[in-house]
């Protein structure tokens, strides 16, 4: 059987098509969706910008953020997929500002609604009961801001939770702005991806 010129031309295109579709088209595509699924869902990058957290975590540290453990939210919805366990005390933690929409922070969770937070004298108290957790109890931290100077506490309302920064003379937090819904949490920092000599976990006693 002859094939005729245009028949053979649409030939080759076709497989040269198949060929970029399997070998790089196809590939590439489920590449970037895997990619955008894991950063929505599992596990985010962060860098950090300023020393609020020094010196847990310093300018330029490059941090990931596990998502799914506090049940990441789902685009364009106020919802949430289910979590693995509820952030605690002592967790270091992103979130989205209150004060700048686009703006993302990271501090260490302290409190969540219907506790009461006070600083005393440097130290931190928990319902009227001073924080013994290593990574809380080794800080100083300062009476200032709207809700850090009521030595007899505030209480975070429900659905709310309450942020402090390691480098308390240097960190603009809740003791400033206040309170943070949930609905701004985005994950829990596990560890320090670079520079290279930084690299660790950030467990529960960092």
């Amino acid at each position: 059987m002859k094939i005729t010129r245009e028949e053979a031309e649409k030939f080759f295109k076709s497989e040269k098509w198949h060929y970029w579709w399997e070998e790089w088209i196809k590939p590439i595509i489920i590449a970037v969706v895997l990619a955008l699924f894991i950063r929505t869902f599992i596990i985010q990058p962060f860098k950090i910008p300023s020393n609020s957290m020094y010196p847990t975590l310093k300018p330029g540290d490059r941090i990931f953020v596990s998502k799914f453990i506090y049940g990441a939210k789902i685009p364009l919805t106020p919802f949430r997929l289910p979590e693995v366990r509820k952030p605690k005390i002592g967790d270091i933690v992103v979130f989205l500002s209150p004060v700048e929409k686009k703006k993302f922070l990271v501090k260490r969770f302290i409190a969540t609604g219907g506790d009461v937070i006070a600083i005393r004298d440097g130290h931190l108290y928990l319902n009227n009961r001073e924080v013994e957790i290593g990574p809380v109890k080794n800080v100083y931290y300062y009476n200032r801001g709207d809700y850090g100077t009521k030595e007899e506490g505030v209480k975070v309302p429900e659905g709310y939770f309450f942020v402090l920064g390691d480098n308390s003379a240097n960190s603009l937090d809740s003791r400033y702005w206040g309170f943070i819904p949930y609905d701004r949490l985005v994950g829990k920092a596990f560890v320090i991806h670079w520079p290279i000599k930084r690299i660790r976990l950030l467990g529960d006693n960092t």
